[in-house]
C-alpha cells in the first residue's frame, strides 16, 4: 500500500486480509489466521457477526446520520442500555467517534466541573492519541508512580503514611482518570487497595472519577468493565472500540448530576458524527448479543482457563519470565536475553503469524499480548498455544 501514510510504528506485513468469520481471518491467497487481537481489540463478537452485519445492514436502509435539531429512537434506546450495564441509572451518554475522542471529552467534563488545574492517573497509562489526555503535561496530570506497589508489603490496605501518597497534591486535584488494568497494552493490573485509596482521596476533595474502559470494557476482563474490579463507581465512563464490534463508535456515560452540572455550565460540543443512529444501533445490538449469549460469563471462565495455560507454559519454559492478566486480557512477558530479547520475541512473532496465528507484540516490554474474541474458543487457543511451544523449544 505505497499510498497510505506509514505513521502507526508498526510494521506492516506482506499479506493482504480480505475477509474474517468469527475468530478467523483470511487473505488474497487462501491463508487462514486465528486472531488472538480482535482487530486492535475492537471485535469483541469476533469478525463479521451476522447479527450484527444484519443489524447494520438494515439501518442503513433507514438512515445512518442526522443533524444536531433531530431525534431517533435508537440514541435514546442506545443511552439507556448504557446506563444499564454502566449502572449510572439515570445518567446521560452521548455517543461519539472513537476511544480517543470519548475520554477526551470525559476529561473536559472533568476539568471544567472541577475547576482545579490538575487530573490524576497512573503512570503508565494509555489515555488519548490527543488533546490533554494525549498529551498529559504535569501542567494539567499528576501520574502517579504506582512501579513498587506491585511488591508493597502492605497487603490489605494503603499506608495513609506512604511517601508516594504523601506526595499526590490532592488539593490541586479535581478528578481521577483510571485505566483499569490495560497500561498501554502491558497488561498491569494495579492494586485494588492503591485504587482505593486513591479513589478516597479524590472524593474528600469533591473530586470527579473517571473510568477509561475503551480497552478493558465490554467483557474483556470478564466483567461488563474493569471498574467492576475495584469496587467503586465512577461519574464518568468513557467506552469504545468493542461497543461497535469494530465499527467506529464509541460512548460516554455520566451521572445525572454530572449532566446535569455540564449543562447549567453553558458547556458546548458538536461535531458532525455525533449521536448518529447508525452506531448507535450497532451499540444497542453489541450489548444484546453479549447479554444473549452470556459472553460475560463466558469471557471470565474461558479467560480463566486460557491464563492457567500460559501459567503453565511459563512454569514449563524457563524464557517466560510470568503469565498475567484478567478475563480475555492476557499477556506472556519474556526474560530479557544477552542476545537480544526483542530479536527474538519479532521472530516469534512472524513464525506465529506465517503459522496461522495473529497476536500481540511489545519489543520495548519484551511481552506477547493476546485479547481475542469473546468468542474464542478452546480449541483456538490451544491451537495457539501449542505452536508457539513449540516455536520457543526449537529457537
Amino acid at each position: 500500500m505505497k499510498h497510505i501514510l506509514k505513521c502507526t510504528g508498526y510494521d506492516i506485513y506482506d499479506t493482504y486480509i480480505v475477509s474474517g468469520q468469527g475468530c478467523c481471518l483470511y487473505d488474497d491467497r487462501g491463508g487462514r489466521y486465528t486472531d488472538f487481537e480482535a482487530g486492535v481489540w475492537c471485535t469483541a463478537l469476533g469478525h463479521s457477526h451476522p447479527q450484527i452485519n444484519e443489524t447494520i445492514v438494515e439501518q442503513i436502509g433507514k438512515i445512518m446520520h442526522l443533524g444536531y435539531r433531530y431525534k431517533n429512537a435508537a440514541v435514546e434506546e442506545a443511552a439507556l442500555k448504557i446506563l444499564d450495564i454502566t449502572t449510572l441509572g439515570e445518567g446521560k451518554c452521548i455517543f461519539l467517534c472513537s476511544g480517543s475522542e470519548a475520554v477526551e471529552f470525559g476529561v473536559q467534563i472533568a476539568r471544567r466541573l472541577s475547576g482545579k488545574p490538575l487530573l490524576l492517573s497512573l503512570q503508565g497509562s494509555f489515555l488519548s492519541s490527543y488533546g490533554s489526555s494525549g498529551k498529559r503535561s504535569p501542567e494539567e496530570w499528576y501520574l502517579f508512580d504506582w512501579s513498587g506497589c506491585e511488591t508493597c508489603t502492605c497487603a490489605e490496605q494503603c499506608d495513609p503514611a506512604c511517601p508516594s501518597l504523601l506526595a499526590v497534591p490532592v488539593d490541586r486535584i479535581g478528578g481521577m482518570v483510571l485505566e483499569p488494568g490495560n497500561t498501554s497494552g502491558l497488561v498491569r493490573l494495579p492494586p485494588k487497595r492503591l485504587i482505593k485509596m486513591l479513589e478516597s482521596m479524590v472524593r474528600k476533595q469533591k473530586g470527579l472519577i473517571m473510568a477509561n474502559e475503551i480497552t478493558t470494557g465490554i467483557g474483556r476482563t470478564g466483567k461488563w468493565f474493569g471498574f467492576q474490579h475495584y469496587d467503586y463507581q465512577p461519574d464518568i465512563v468513557a467506552m469504545g472500540k468493542s461497543i461497535g464490534n469494530g465499527c467506529p463508535v464509541s460512548a460516554v456515560a455520566m451521572t445525572g448530576e454530572v449532566a446535569g452540572g455540564l449543562e447549567d455550565s453553558g458547556f458546548r460540543y458538536a461535531q458532525s458524527h455525533q449521536n448518529d443512529a447508525l452506531g448507535c444501533t450497532v451499540a444497542a445490538k453489541v450489548i444484546d448479543v453479549i447479554k444473549t449469549e452470556g459472553l460475560i460469563e463466558r469471557s471470565g471462565e474461558v479467560g480463566e482457563i486460557f491464563k492457567n495455560q500460559l501459567e503453565q507454559l511459563a512454569y514449563r519454559l524457563p524464557q517466560i519470565k510470568q503469565a498475567r492478566g484478567r478475563g480475555l486480557m492476557l499477556a506472556l512477558e519474556f526474560n530479557a536475553g544477552e542476545d537480544g530479547t526483542a530479536n527474538r520475541l519479532a521472530a516469534m512473532h512472524r513464525k506465529l503469524f506465517e503459522s496461522g496465528f495473529l497476536v500481540g507484540f511489545s519489543p520495548a516490554a519484551n511481552l506477547l499480548r493476546f485479547y481475542p474474541a469473546l468468542i474464542i474458543t478452546q480449541a483456538e487457543i490451544e491451537g495457539m498455544l501449542n505452536r508457539l511451544e513449540h516455536i520457543i523449544l526449537t529457537e
